[in-house]
């Protein structure tokens, strides 16, 4: 017996299709420009690894970050770490070549 049908004498019920949930995960990452340390970026320029934006993303940037916008969350951090009195340390950067 499928667990979608009632059981039989147990009255009526009503099915519910679960809603798919929207992903905030990787995919909506790559509509953005993300901060990233500048010297990061220098390096998987020159060797192809990997960097990691202020929000947490990790990628090899190739597209020019000028053609996104920034990324809400990255906007947020680097905001509140200059606020912070850290002399605005951390992130410089972008999607694929530096934005700031």
């Amino acid at each position: 017996m499928s667990t979608l049908e009632p059981e039989r004498g147990t009255g009526t019920g009503t099915l519910v299709e679960p809603t798919p949930q929207v992903s905030h995960g990787d995919g909506d990452h790559e509509r953005f420009a993300h901060y990233v340390q500048k010297d990061k970026i220098m390096a998987s320029a020159l060797d192809g690894t990997p960097v990691v934006a202020l929000c947490g993303k990790v990628w090899v940037p190739g597209r020019d970050p000028k053609k996104y916008p920034v990324c809400p969350m990255c906007k947020e951090i680097y905001e509140s770490m200059s606020a912070g009195g850290d002399g605005g340390k951390g992130g410089n950067g972008g999607n694929g070549g530096g934005k700031k």
